[in-house]
């Protein structure tokens, strides 16, 4: 993600302290004009909106035929989402909203009480890489489960949210697909 936002020009400030959300909502709170944003909070395209808008490379009708076979291969506290973005951005991308990744690093610093809320997380399909055009055009429903599965791995392998048995049946298909 930092790469990504270094490669569109955005000013990245590496902020890994236990105390930099204190420090950041001061800072936010004595200058209205200052916001700051994760780089991973969402898509690239989104974190400063410039008012461009790309067109989709999926119809309507590809898009509602691949939503439920992405909803499946993710935990139901993942929201999936279909975003217009460039053709080199990742085919899939699992962000976490600023609001509530703040609500969750002053849960744990308040004493870590648990309101009992799961972390959310949103699902981003890109409907423009080539790679979800070609699962969306994929004949057999068999296959475009498993292509779509992969992707939506291969989306939470890159945020360290597959694990245990997820991961070792990410590996086994991998190596299946590869064959």
């Amino acid at each position: 993600f930092i790469e990504g936002a270094r490669s569109k020009d955005y000013d990245v400030l590496v902020m890994d302290s236990p105390l930099t959300p204190h420090y950041i909502g001061k800072l936010e709170q004595k200058d209205s004009d200052v916001t700051f944003k994760r780089v991973d909070s969402d898509t690239l395209d989104k974190l400063i909106d410039k008012g461009e808008e790309r067109e989709s490379g999926l119809t309507d009708d590809e898009k509602q035929k691949l939503e439920p076979l992405f909803k499946e291969s993710v935990p139901e506290q993942f929201m999936v989402q279909f975003e217009n973005m460039g053709e080199d951005e990742p085919p899939v991308s699992v962000v976490q909203s600023e609001f509530m990744r703040r609500f969750s690093e002053q849960q744990k610093l308040s004493g870590g009480m648990n309101t009992g809320m799961p972390e959310m997380y949103n699902l981003v399909v890109n409907t423009n890489h080539p790679l979800v055009k070609s699962v969306a055009e994929t004949k057999t429903e068999k296959k475009r489960k498993k292509l779509v599965k992969q992707m939506a791995d291969l989306g939470l392998l890159s945020r360290g949210l597959l694990t245990g048995e997820s991961l070792s049946e990410f590996v086994k298909r991998s190596v299946e697909l590869i064959k």
